[in-house]
């Protein structure tokens, strides 16, 4: 592999791109060729000095990478997802729907249904077809995001001295989902809400807080580990609409009805269902905004 930090002589490509407004850093790099630093991702994620991004979007070949080659006969590709602040991230189901979407955009993928490898398992993912009269690459699309598990293990989230219990919610990676009477409550969100006890996530959490707007209806913020409050969290959206289900006493695997959820963020709104066998599904857009080139003296000067 090449060690972008010291050798990498030519400007690498790069895509911009954001899923209600949870904004991406997309790395094309097919046969896995850059060793991307926890270091650089944090620059090229750095919205002053670099590119600017809550996360970043390494697209490779499932057999090209070692964490994804015994997935590679299920997916062809394989979202290697990093946190802003460079540290891997299991899933993001944002991210999911922007990666299918830079697929479809070079030709790799058409609409219909596809496959993509993550550290959290092959998702399903279908590119909906556009309206009439719109862009081709502009249909919603939706993510097969597996099974939420619901350890009985909660915590205590506290935020300038106002307390509220959290549910566990796991979707690949771990959320506390916290159900409060108004937004503003959860604070500025810059830095990671308190919990206790510490123990029930020793690599940290994924934070939402929760208010209702109506019927199967809420809004949420959240605090993602790794970069912050950002505008739209897919797998947080997931977690509060299954905590708000069982808080309501929804359970379709119980009731076998289907149950969805309305969820507002601060860059949009998703749409999530959970199905009788457990699968629960989100729905939202994914755009493309930008592409162009890295230098590679910004790579250089991470680790310099």
């Amino acid at each position: 592999m090449v060690d972008v930090s010291t050798s990498q002589t030519s400007p690498v490509p790069f895509l911009k791109g954001h899923g209600t407004e949870n904004d991406f850093v997309i790395v094309p790099d097919p046969d896995n060729g850059i060793d991307l630093s926890a270091a650089a991702v944090a620059r090229l994620c750095d919205r002053r000095a670099g590119v600017g991004g809550d996360g970043l979007l390494h697209v490779v070949r499932s057999a090209a990478h070692p964490e994804a080659a015994h997935m590679a006969d299920e997916a062809e590709w394989f979202m290697d997802y990093r946190n802003a602040d460079g540290s891997i991230a299991e899933m993001c189901g944002n991210g999911v729907r922007v990666f299918a979407r830079y697929l479809q955009r070079v030709g790799h993928v058409e609409t219909g249904d596809i496959a993509v490898a993550t550290r959290g398992g092959v998702k399903r993912v279908h590119i909906a077809k556009a309206a009439a009269g719109a862009g081709a690459d502009t249909g919603d699309i939706t993510v097969s995001m597996g099974r939420a598990l619901l350890p009985e293990d909660g915590v205590t989230v506290t935020v300038d001295g106002r307390s509220w219990p959290a549910r566990n919610v796991n979707m690949g990676n771990p959320h506390a989902v916290a159900f409060v009477d108004d937004l503003s409550h959860a604070g500025n969100l810059f830095t990671a809400p308190p919990f206790s006890p510490a123990s029930v996530y020793p690599d940290g959490v994924n934070v939402e807080f929760v208010a209702d707007r109506g019927e199967r209806h809420v809004a949420m913020r959240v605090h993602e580990r790794g970069s912050g409050e950002t505008r739209s969290c897919g797998t947080g959206a997931c977690a509060v609409a299954v905590a708000a289900a069982r808080r309501d006493g929804l359970d379709p695997s119980v009731t076998g009805t289907p149950v969805t959820y309305t969820v507002d963020l601060p860059g949009g709104r998703l749409v999530i269902t959970e199905r009788p066998d457990g699968q629960i599904e989100m729905t939202g857009p994914a755009v493309i905004v930008a592409e162009g080139y890295i230098e590679p003296a910004l790579l250089e000067t991470v680790n310099a």
